[in-house]
């Protein structure tokens, strides 16, 4: 049976410059992906570079700060850059498709079923999808953000066995390398608790979009999903080819085995939309969500943060800011501010809140825990 890889590529590791696309590499990785193929993985390529591969077509040497010429560049850049791909497989006989989303394609539940039944059918069909943000009309509310995130959701939307990030840097370091010449590479996480949250840096180039902490936060869900992450160096010889064959290659993140009560829709709550605000709650409620299998009621609620309304998707951090779960709530953020820290005893009481001791906040169908 075909295993499922999804190789995420940065724009820092495919490029030469902030302009300038590395085709030299890209054949390489493609000589490397379809050796992959070979010994019965099926790929799909989350890339990045198209607004890089615009500039360099439309001769821009620097990159522009203003939407209208970033979303113009991309659109010049996704021809090139989909051509660039289709060219670097046709010597191995290997189609390749383009597949452009937002958050808006998997915000809504139809639509990200729709991808993944798309995406399915692709690798159904051998070929290798190559997918991107779809630059040319996203705008700050629909965006992903970094392709870390996206290139996660997919591996979540085809059930992947593994996803490597194919990045400028050997993995995760215990303390940043550039200042730090004493860090160590971490080699295995089994866990992503606050010490991991605590290494990861910003974003770090004017290419990418990206950083450390999206990686992690990308592999936070993949571990709950039952799916293997590493991040690499994209650039060492051989590294696709050896990671799938398990060497000790960058840092690997370990999934123990798929949690029965991970399904696609949990998935998606934890990766499909972006989240709306948070629910700040006490130890005892912690404890509920984590080591129970509980439902967040608003006895355990201490603190809510921003604007939201029922329906919507929400963090759910402890009273330390560490942010452990995410779910969909069932009370705007309005009536969760007159309601938090309140008994159900209390909340009968209330004409107004009554409604509230009859539901939970965030029913445990409808809520991901990451640890």
């Amino acid at each position: 049976m075909s295993r499922k890889i999804v190789i995420k590529i940065g724009s820092s590791t495919l490029t030469t410059s902030e302009s300038s696309i590395d085709y030299k590499f890209m054949g390489a990785l493609v000589d490397q992906i379809a050796r992959v193929r070979a010994l019965g993985w099926q790929p799909i390529v989350v890339t990045s570079a198209a607004i890089a591969c615009g500039l360099e077509a439309l001769g821009i040497k620097r990159r522009p700060s203003d939407m209208p010429s970033l979303q113009a560049s991309a659109s010049v850049g996704q021809s090139v850059l989909s051509t660039a791909y289709a060219e670097a497989f046709k010597p191995y006989g290997i189609t390749t498709s383009i597949v452009l989303l937002t958050r808006r394609d998997t915000a809504d539940r139809t639509a990200y079923l729709h991808a993944r039944d798309t995406l399915s059918r692709l690798l159904e069909l051998e070929v290798v999808p190559i997918v991107n943000e779809n630059d040319t009309v996203s705008v700050e509310q629909i965006r992903f953000g970094d392709n870390d995130t996206l290139a996660a959701l997919v591996a979540c939307l085809v059930d992947a066995d593994l996803m490597v990030i194919l990045s400028d840097i050997d993995g995760l370091y215990d303390a940043n390398p550039h200042f730090n010449p004493d860090a160590q590479l971490i080699s295995r996480v089994e866990k992503i608790d606050e010490s991991i949250m605590s290494v990861a840096g910003e974003a770090g180039t004017t290419v990418g979009s990206g950083g450390m902490i999206t990686k992690i936060k990308a592999a936070r869900v993949l571990m709950v999903a039952g799916i293997q992450m590493v991040i690499c160096n994209g650039r060492t010889p051989d590294v696709l080819v050896d990671i799938v064959a398990e060497k000790q290659v960058g840092t690997r993140f370990l999934a123990a085995g798929k949690p029965h009560e991970i399904t696609p829709k949990k998935l998606w709550i934890a990766l499909g939309d972006s989240a709306r605000g948070a629910l700040i709650v006490d130890t005892g409620a912690k404890t509920a969500l984590i080591a129970k299998g509980g439902s967040l009621l608003p006895v355990g609620i201490a603190d809510v943060e921003g604007s939201f309304e029922s329906g919507d998707i929400v963090d759910i951090k402890d009273r330390a800011g560490h942010l452990f779960a995410r779910g969909k709530v069932s009370a705007s953020s309005d009536e969760l501010e007159l309601a938090r820290g309140l008994s159900q005893q209390a909340l009968r009481a209330n004409r107004l809140l009554e409604g509230l001791s009859r539901k939970p906040v965030v029913h445990r169908d409808e809520l991901v825990v990451f640890e």
